[in-house]
């Protein structure tokens, strides 16, 4: 399970930051992104799966709650970034996943006692709203996504799961790189409107 989560989370992260490089160089970043979607939720089920094994029933629910995110993503990428063309119905219920799977948590476990339930709420914020500003298509999606990984990637380290750790931090680079060059991206835009 760690293998499989940790490799199609990284490599979604590596083909999002391809996508925003081909975006850069004036190609078409469909298939890039089309594919790190696709590859995000094939690593949803194990990392589910890891979360259930370590009793982060927080994490564990609303990872499993951002799939409407993922699913909106990839409609959006094979739209070609189109996210008016995205089913209304679909955002709708991202938004109502959101707070739902997140509340269903805090109160199976009875509110916040452990240091691990704050690393938790780290992962949760982060991911949630790292994942649905990615699926609109804003670049802002990608700063969310740092306090995520190193909330997780804390809480696999003190977990004994030493491959995540690994994992987070390199996907934390590739997460840097797609924010940097969606940056730019947007600057050269800018200079030559």
């Amino acid at each position: 399970m760690q293998l499989m989560g940790g490799i199609f989370y990284l490599l979604s992260k590596i083909l999002f930051s391809r996508g925003e490089r081909a975006r850069l160089k004036q190609h078409d970043p469909q298939k890039w992104r089309t594919w790190a979607w696709i590859c995000y939720m094939i690593g949803l089920v194990p990392w589910v799966v890891i979360f259930v094994w370590g009793r982060n029933w927080i994490a564990a629910s609303v990872e499993a709650s951002a799939l409407p995110s993922m699913i909106l993503g990839l409609v959006v990428a094979m739209r070609n970034g189109d996210v008016t063309r995205s089913p209304k119905w679909l955002r709708k219920l991202t938004l109502v996943f959101i707070p739902v799977g997140f509340f269903i948590s805090l109160y199976d476990f009875g509110g916040i006692t452990t240091i691990n339930q704050y690393l938790e709420i780290g992962i949760v914020t982060g991911y949630i709203m790292g994942t649905y500003l990615l699926a609109k298509e804003n670049a802002h999606g990608y700063l969310w996504l740092v306090p995520m990984h190193l909330s997780c990637g804390y809480l696999m380290w003190i977990q004994s799961y030493e491959w995540l750790t690994l994992q987070q931090i390199l996907s934390l680079a590739f997460v840097g790189d797609a924010y940097r060059i969606s940056r730019r991206e947007r600057f050269n835009r800018l200079q030559a409107s």
